[in-house]
């Protein structure tokens, strides 16, 4: 009676060329270039990311540096930004928890969903999967692709077919035949001493190896034969490890042109507040650090923190405590005689615990207050409603055009 409730729905998204393209992204100057991270042509490391147009050259992740320094002389190489990077794993990763507390991160660019008791609220798993890649398009100016499977397996390699920005939906049934066609090196746990072997049977794709004697595989590979098998066969029970609390929620925007408008830059300050206000308040999380990221011409990034007395997922809070950072940093910067345009501002709350509920007054009326918002937005979009502080931020900037000087 409960066949078609019990059949699990699996979501694997992988961030297309994830690294090279949080610096496209944040650099607007390298968007349709081939951008290799890693560091120099010169230098004696390797390639941590390549984007796609650099990959037309023949360059590729763990490749010498040098040699992606040959294949592509005219590339863009960065030596790569570890904070920006996690910044937006944090961001995508929140609009993963938005639609399921089932999230198991994998790495800072893919994780697995098992939206199987949320599908019925976002209108399926395809339904889910297409709001998601949406989501991550518009919100972090970024491209995932997505398998949606009965399991682990099937999904992760579907999310690998066709990149960027594929869509592969592995019909529950479908599984074997789906992987049937495939090379064995797209089935977990085939490294190349275990094709070397499955190729001297005249082994070489999924399908093959799933009609091989199951017996024979565990008498010759033990155990590891009998589990590549059942992965043949498209059988994988694993479960979705969730990580339930995630350690931060961050947002950051990268302006289109450097910048010294104050009311722009604190009215977006605002906005990114507000956006981390309502995904702690939609997790029941709050969060004691506020973070304040400032990247400004050239190319520096800076960092302010400031550490609560008690956890907040208040986005007045936020804002106050993320504006008072920003206005210190660029004080500094006044002071030692310097005026730096800014092309990033980002906030983000960390300290990050389960959320209680309160029993002062004024937390209760700024919580009522912030539902209220949420409901709202929800139904209507982000700019339907705008708090004083936003306007006063607007009206500023309309009468006084003032400027970071």
């Amino acid at each position: 009676m409960n066949a078609i409730a019990e059949v699990r729905a699996i979501l694997h998204c992988d961030l297309d060329a994830f690294y090279a393209s949080v610096e496209q992204r944040d650099h607007p100057e390298y968007r349709g270039k081939p951008v290799i991270v890693g560091g120099g042509p010169n230098d004696r490391g390797v390639v941590s990311a390549a984007s796609y147009e650099a990959r037309k050259f023949g360059v590729r992740s763990a490749m010498p540096l040098r040699t992606a320094g040959r294949l592509c002389p005219d590339g863009i190489f960065v030596p790569g930004d570890a904070e920006a990077y996690a910044t937006a794993s944090d961001a995508v990763m929140e609009l993963f928890f938005v639609r399921t507390p089932l999230v198991e991160p994998i790495s800072l660019d893919e994780a697995f969903l098992d939206v199987t008791a949320t599908e019925h609220l976002f209108g399926g798993a395809v339904a889910m999967a297409n709001q998601i890649k949406r989501a991550v398009r518009e919100r972090c100016g970024l491209v995932v692709s997505v398998g949606v499977a009965t399991n682990k397996l099937c999904a992760k390699v579907g999310s690998d077919l066709r990149k960027p920005d594929g869509l592969v939906i592995v019909p529950a049934g479908g599984e074997a035949a789906f992987l049937a066609p495939l090379p064995l090196e797209r089935l977990w746990g085939v490294g190349p001493r275990t094709r070397e072997v499955l190729a001297g049977w005249n082994l070489r794709t999924i399908g093959e190896l799933a009609a091989f004697d199951r017996s024979v595989l565990e008498t010759r590979l033990g155990e590891h034969g009998s589990d590549i098998w059942e992965r043949a066969n498209g059988i994988d029970e694993g479960d979705v490890q969730s990580e339930h609390v995630p350690k931060s929620v961050g947002h950051s925007h990268t302006f289109d042109a450097n910048t010294l408008d104050a009311a722009k830059i604190e009215s977006t300050l605002l906005r990114l507040a507000e956006g981390v206000g309502r995904r702690l308040r939609d997790h029941t999380l709050r969060g004691k650090t506020i973070t304040m990221t400032l990247r400004v011409a050239p190319f520096e990034t800076r960092t302010r923190q400031r550490t609560l007395r008690e956890p907040t997922d208040d986005d007045v809070t936020i804002y106050r405590v993320a504006r008072q950072l920003l206005r210190d940093a660029l004080a500094e910067d006044r002071e030692g005689g310097r005026t730096s345009p800014v092309r990033l501002i980002g906030v983000s709350v960390s300290g990050v615990t389960a959320g209680e509920q309160l029993g002062l007054f004024d937390a209760a009326r700024h919580a009522r207050l912030n539902a209220a918002l949420d409901a709202v937005r929800s139904r209507f979009g982000d700019g339907a409603l705008d708090r004083a502080s936003a306007r006063e931020v607007k009206e500023r900037r309309r009468f006084s055009g003032q400027r970071y000087r």
